[in-house]
């Protein structure tokens, strides 16, 4: 374990700093199995559920014969992942929450940032770390741990994403709080959900596939892409379709959690603003201007047609006080 991996990790049971891995305060002795630190504790029922089902399917996964470029040139499709990758500083601690298999981790490598991938599912981990190893990727590190007891330093990161993640937990409310407190004074976090309205076209076709028991499922262009990656292909299916948690939320339930836990609302993506400019540069992690509520709330029912063909995901972002 680097130096610099040492400086961002604790003890999930009290907190407490690590040596190598063991805890200087409470004395716990954690291990790496396969280079992977596990600094998971316990779970509940719930979040074993939703552990136990993506180690049959990890999400998203890696299509066959993947390459780094065709990892880069893929994620650079997102608006969202071009932005990060334009805001965030060469020489960033980044963390990124329910990282799953690790795509995003690996996109954003380079320069002198650090980046730690933290998820509670070891496969979804060892396929990440593979990915590294055969990429020839450094400087990101895959951590096994939980966010009802992180074994992450408070205050250690520069930047905390949780793409996809928050609502798939029992309790996104706590969650947030949980991944706030990870994020450095005047730092930076991320967090894409459900949309509440986004995601109706999507529960509609659910609808429909649950009465066919899933042997057809209609309109779904992500499953239509990936007809030729079977392993891919059933990952997307048990995300969208078969998972055992799932939350979905208004900006405006977003904006309390921010406010509870002293982060300062920036901006969404989609905006929440008519005629925003598609963001090219670094203003991600800039105030997005005005702040009207009711274009706000107008702005959401937008979302419908824009977000739809991929579950109705919007991410908002924020800066702690400090």
């Amino acid at each position: 374990m680097t130096r610099e991996l040492a400086e961002v990790l604790a003890c999930p049971a009290c907190g407490g700093a690590l040596d190598g891995l063991a805890c200087t305060a409470c004395a716990a002795v954690y291990a790496a199995p396969n280079g992977i630190p596990d600094l998971r504790l316990p779970g509940d029922p719930r979040s074993d559920a939703v552990r136990d089902f993506y180690s049959v399917a990890p999400f998203p996964g890696y299509p066959p014969r993947m390459s780094l470029s065709g990892l880069r040139a893929r994620a650079r499709r997102s608006e969202l992942a071009r932005a990060l990758d334009a805001a965030i500083p060469g020489d960033a601690r980044i963390l990124e929450v329910g990282c799953g298999t690790g795509q995003m981790s690996l996109f954003l490598a380079g320069a002198d940032r650090l980046i730690v991938g933290a998820d509670f599912q070891r496969a979804s981990l060892a396929l990440g770390r593979a990915a590294a190893a055969r990429f020839g990727v450094e400087g990101v590190h895959f951590v096994e741990t939980d966010l009802r007891a992180p074994g992450l330093r408070a205050g250690a990161f520069d930047v905390v994403l949780a793409l996809g993640v928050l609502h798939h937990t029992p309790d996104p409310r706590f969650a947030f709080r949980a991944i706030a407190r990870l994020v450095r004074p005047g730092g930076v976090v991320v967090v894409t959900l459900y949309h509440a309205l986004a995601r109706l076209p999507h529960r509609l076709r659910r609808g429909v596939a649950r009465l066919f028991r899933y042997k057809v499922v209609p309109f779904d262009p992500v499953l239509r892409d990936r007809a030729a990656e079977p392993a891919r292909r059933e990952a997307w299916l048990r995300d969208q379709y078969l998972h055992p948690e799932e939350h979905r939320h208004l900006l405006g339930e977003v904006r309390r959690w921010f406010e509870e836990n002293d982060v300062a609302f920036l901006r969404t993506l989609p905006s929440c603003l008519f005629g925003a400019p598609v963001l090219e540069g670094p203003e991600l992690f800039e105030p997005a201007g005005d702040d009207w509520r009711l274009e706000e709330a107008v702005a959401q029912l937008g979302w419908i047609p824009t977000l739809a063909a991929e579950g109705g995901v919007f991410a908002t972002v924020g800066r702690r006080a400090g």
